[in-house]
């Protein structure tokens, strides 16, 4: 129930009254990372770093002169955002050894607030994938793998089966953070959202996903994907966390011309007792194919939950969802396509060893650079991009974009506050079992329900809400009006309330260290 509260009463309390240091915090989370390496959720662990700057948050203390509610609260970043002096790989051997001279934007807000970075995040390579498992460093564990949950669930194949082939992925591609915030390891991370990379991880693990409206936060720093998608996404434990921390890195950045000009002024989420003036649209083209017979139920309950309550429930009509994905498909490749072309092994990162030309140097760094997958992608983006193809699929893709916009314009005329839908088609999927799909049609499948708030470029929040009869994660995406980060936050806390989502029970870092476990299951940050 602690994890309720947040940072605001609980953790920046307790630093703030001495009864918790800085450095005992950052310790007791090191830890845990340790203990919990086997999620492989880490690519890299700024340890020496981390105290450090822990040591000065405890000096701020000190002298009664912290610098904000984050001041000592340990954050993790995925591995697709620049940080000076800490390697930023995107989980690709492109990348591997790569230091940036500068921090992102959002890196630096967060470090000007004194969090404490514990580290990088693992991903899909250069944050293309819905599994986290195609990076170069591993596939990311689902903590809720190792729950009591989940095994007390689980039943066994055969009785000579290892558990250990038994793991759900964490969804993806921002699956290193999700990891990171549902074990514990840290109090909040950074994760990237292109087409539903925050979300997606955020359902499958149980955590809080926030997509910002488009322009909200800076993507200075952020290596880009798709630039007129890509948003950081906010992955926390509740609702009022990731208010907290939007507070502290929305706003103006003049290192990113799509930010905002008007100063963003933070806010507190009040707590809602009448949702009697709400309006929740429920698309019905969200029923999508694939939709688990779990989820639809879990959805018309939510529906029934703000029905009950007083709110005004009513079916609303995207026409345009059916063609998003495809759309989605062609304008993602084709920014991808665009984007790759920087790494050509002269500036930075890999380089082959191959002298024969200047040519045959760049086929052969991209070749070893990159994994199948995103070659693919670049392919993909080309061809759409070729003259005779331009017009056919890029600029339609355009226009078909414009119209899924248009679609939620006059939904949210009509009245609507929220619309509430499914965030995936099923639970997390065992890993195995996920292989067996290539990226593309797996990306395909659990995009589908997320991408179409990145075309529109509106804010969308994954809460978490049950758990499956199989004992892992469901969550419910909420999609608000631009810029109307406040309302969409306020009914997403209120749904939180109302759900009451279990606790993940971690029994595997029980046994390592109970202690840790237990400090940390009892401090969230707001």
């Amino acid at each position: 129930a602690a994890l309720n509260h947040g940072l605001r009463s609980q953790v920046s309390a307790a630093l703030k009254e001495g009864r918790v240091a800085p450095t005992e915090l950052c310790q007791r989370c090191l830890a845990l990372i340790k203990s919990t390496k086997f999620l492989n959720a880490y690519i890299t662990v700024a340890e020496e770093t981390a105290l450090k700057q822990a040591e000065e948050s405890e000096e701020r203390y000190k002298r009664g002169q912290p610098l904000g509610i984050l001041d000592g609260i340990p954050v993790a970043v995925k591995d697709n955002f620049n940080t000076a002096g800490i390697e930023t790989t995107c989980a690709s051997n492109m990348l591997k050894g790569y230091i940036s001279p500068y921090n992102a934007t959002v890196v630096q807000k967060l470090l000007d607030q004194g969090a404490v970075l514990l580290g990088k995040t693992n991903l899909d390579e250069f944050a293309m994938g819905s599994g986290s498992t195609d990076g170069v460093f591993g596939p990311v564990r689902n903590p809720w793998s190792y729950s009591k949950q989940y095994k007390e669930k689980a039943v066994p194949k055969s009785h000579s089966e290892d558990e250990e082939s038994n793991w759900v992925i964490t969804g993806g591609s921002s699956g290193g953070s999700a990891a990171a915030v549902s074990s514990f390891t840290c109090f909040a991370a950074l994760g990237s959202d292109t087409g539903g990379s925050t979300r997606n991880p955020a359902a499958h693990c149980g955590v809080v996903g926030l997509k910002p409206t488009y322009g909200l936060i800076s993507r200075h720093g952020l290596i880009p994907l798709v630039n007129s998608m890509d948003v950081p996404g906010i992955l926390t434990r509740c609702v009022d966390d990731a208010a907290v921390l939007l507070g502290s890195l929305a706003g103006h950045d003049p290192k990113d011309s799509t930010t905002i000009q008007d100063d963003f002024k933070p806010f507190e989420l009040p707590n809602l007792t009448d949702v009697s003036k709400l309006s929740i649209g429920i698309p019905k083209e969200y029923h999508a194919p694939g939709l688990s017979s779990e989820i639809l139920a879990l959805w018309s309950k939510a529906a029934d939950l703000f029905k009950n309550a007083g709110a005004k429930v009513v079916e609303v009509s995207l026409p345009h969802t059916r063609y998003s994905i495809v759309c989605y498909h062609v304008l993602c490749t084709a920014e991808v396509a665009s984007n790759m072309a920087r790494f050509d092994g002269l500036e930075y990162g890999h380089r082959s060893d191959m002298k024969d030309s200047t040519e045959s140097m760049y086929a052969a760094t991209r070749r070893e650079g990159f994994n199948d997958v995103v070659r693919g992608r670049i392919l993909s983006g080309n061809y759409f991009l070729l003259k005779q193809n331009y017009e056919k699929y890029f600029v339609k893709a355009q226009k078909v974009r414009r119209l899924i916009a248009n679609d939620f314009m006059k939904v949210f005329k009509s009245g609507v506050d929220i619309l509430l839908t499914p965030t995936t088609l099923s639970d997390a999927a065992p890993y195995t079992e996920f292989i067996q799909e290539d990226n593309r049609t797996r990306s395909a499948q659990d995009d589908i329900l997320t991408q179409a708030a990145n075309m529109a470029g509106l804010p969308a929040i994954n809460v978490p809400t049950a758990l499956s009869e199989r004992g892992l994660p469901v969550g419910l995406q909420f999609i608000g009006r631009s810029f109307q980060e406040k309302q969409l936050l306020t009914v997403a806390k209120w749904f939180e309330k109302q759900v009451q989502f279990p606790v993940i029970q971690l029994e595997e870092v029980k046994r390592h260290d109970s202690d840790v476990f237990q400090h940390q299951k009892s401090a969230s940050f707001s």
